[in-house]
């Protein structure tokens, strides 16, 4: 019995090391390797594109993001805009038409979704209408940089690339520290990302903005998004899936921890799914570098919700055996009791946020899970109001 919960405690601490810490530094090795592989750009490469926008309810922010829009720096006959309303009830629909009528100079139409069934639904229907070369997808509450869609489509240098994600930047880091720790791990992230994306293929997306080509565009299943599904679906067909960060899209992080965890558990509404989408991803022969950075970046962080409770478990079982077990089961206890540190007292510190905030990915994570099990995940939500 105790080899077996030797076993566990050292499977499941691997996988949270890896996760958090192992994964990206072995990246940043590996990446060295490739220091000489740059990003290719083709600014000549000025295909038709529709930019599509899709929206619940967005009245807060919606006109903002339509002038926004109309001032991106791309050729006027090849670019229309297109707003997909996912059965909005509130005045979403109405600012769109009016602002329809009075730019009647420009190519933008609105589709209405009669019934609410969640952002990819929307974009499902609404790309059933596209005839342009490409897809632009961003969010209502995302301001794109101006030319964020020349970038974009300037990454399309060869036939393989199917998928270009852009890079968020948070514009409200030091609001809160909420949204400083937001930024924080968007930071660590798009670095990894790009250096996925240099060498082969990145593993995700980033939903408030990215590009497709219209005939490789997939209809997923409502429950999934497209951060998480286009990425990997293309990897498994050949393809390669990059990311170009000079292609920027600015918008506001959660600025308190109920609109951040919400939206985490959000995210994670399809977590086991997730953890291996695709048998096919093991065939390292084949993928190479996908299969690597799949379970580095994806499959290890979703595991990190159970990797936890089974270290501490376990952990707990062999305390006494060493005084190893004792001194790592005392770390993990002052680990959470940092983090309830934290939830108390409101301090501003930066090191005890960053460890609050982890846990409460981690929660966030089994939250998920247990929608995913009783039958209450689903493909919509309510916007976090401190993101608008």
């Amino acid at each position: 019995m105790e080899l077996f919960f030797e076993i566990l405690f050292y499977i499941s601490g691997f996988i949270i090391v890896w996760a958090m810490i192992g994964y990206p530094i072995s990246l940043k090795i590996i990446g060295k390797f490739y220091k000489d592989r740059k990003l290719e750009k083709d600014f000549s490469h000025r295909p038709t594109v529709t930019v599509m926008v899709v929206a619940h309810n967005e009245e807060k922010v919606i006109l903002d993001k339509l002038n926004n829009i109309l001032e991106l720096d791309y050729p006027k006959d090849k670019i229309e805009f297109l707003i997909a309303s996912d059965n909005s009830t509130d005045r979403t629909n109405e600012i769109v038409r009016r602002f329809i009528k009075e730019t009647n100079d420009v190519n933008i139409r609105l589709f209405e979704v009669k019934a609410r069934k969640g952002k990819t639904n929307a974009q499902n229907e609404a790309q059933k209408t596209v005839i342009t070369e490409y897809l632009v997808m961003t969010d209502a509450n995302s301001i794109m940089d101006k030319n964020s869609v020349k970038e974009l489509m300037a990454s399309f240098t060869s036939d393989e690339i199917a998928y270009v994600s852009g890079r968020l930047s948070i514009v409200n880091q030091t609001s809160s520290d909420v949204s400083d720790a937001e930024a924080s791990y968007w930071d660590g992230d798009m670095a990894i990302r790009e250096i996925e994306g240099r060498i082969q293929t990145i593993t995700a997306g980033n939903g408030a903005l990215y590009a497709c080509k219209t005939e490789d565009y997939y209809d997923f299943n409502p429950i999934q998004c497209h951060d998480s599904a286009m990425p990997p679906l293309y990897a498994l067909q050949g393809k390669r899936a990059i990311a170009n960060h000079d292609a920027i899209a600015y918008e506001k992080a959660g600025e308190v921890i109920e609109d951040e965890f919400g939206r985490k558990v959000r995210m994670n509404r399809i977590i086991l799914k997730h953890i291996l989408p695709d048998v096919r991803i093991l065939n390292i022969f084949k993928y190479k570098w996908f299969s690597y950075f799949y379970f580095g970046h994806r499959t290890c962080r979703y595991l990190l919700w159970i990797a936890h409770l089974i270290v501490f478990i376990s952990n707990a079982c062999l305390i006494s055996d060493s005084w190893f077990y004792t001194m790592t089961f005392c770390g993990q206890v002052l680990f959470y009791l940092l983090a309830l540190i934290k939830t108390y007292t409101k301090t501003n510190n930066k090191y005890l946020t960053l460890i609050y905030y982890y846990c409460v990915t981690i929660i966030a994570q089994w939250a998920g899970v247990y929608n995913i099990l009783t039958g209450k995940a689903k493909p919509f939500w309510e916007k976090a109001e401190s993101t608008r």
